[in-house]
Formats: structure tokens, C-alpha cells, sequence
């Protein structure tokens, strides 16, 4: 799971498994498997760089 901020400004957790693609145009949109999609304020690369931290975390412990 890895925290991501909203154009709103409100944090929401998501579950970094299900994201299928990540695009910038040129706001972030992160579409998941499930055919939702969210618009976040982190880059592509931020999102990615979550998502990596999230998985050695996960292999470390």
C-alpha cells in the first residue's frame, strides 16, 4: 500500500498491486485493473519511487 495526495489535497492510500498504468498528461493519472482511475499530484516517477520503496520494504521483513 502506498500514500498519494488527490488534487484536493487528501491523502488516500492505495493498494500499489492493483495499478496497471501510470501516465502523465499532464496531470498523473494512476488506472488500476479493477477500470478506475484516480488523479494524484505526485509524478509518475514519485509514484513509481513509492511503489519500488513499498516492495523492498515488504522483501526486508
Amino acid at each position: 500500500m502506498i500514500e498519494v495526495t488527490k488534487l484536493n489535497n487528501e491523502k488516500i492510500t492505495i493498494n500499489s498491486d492493483l495499478i496497471e498504468t501510470i501516465e502523465e498528461t499532464p496531470d498523473t493519472v494512476i488506472s488500476f485493473t479493477t477500470g478506475k482511475k484516480i488523479i494524484v499530484k505526485e509524478s509518475r516517477q514519485q509514484v513509481r519511487n513509492l511503489v519500488i520503496s513499498y516492495k523492498r520494504q515488504l522483501y526486508v521483513n
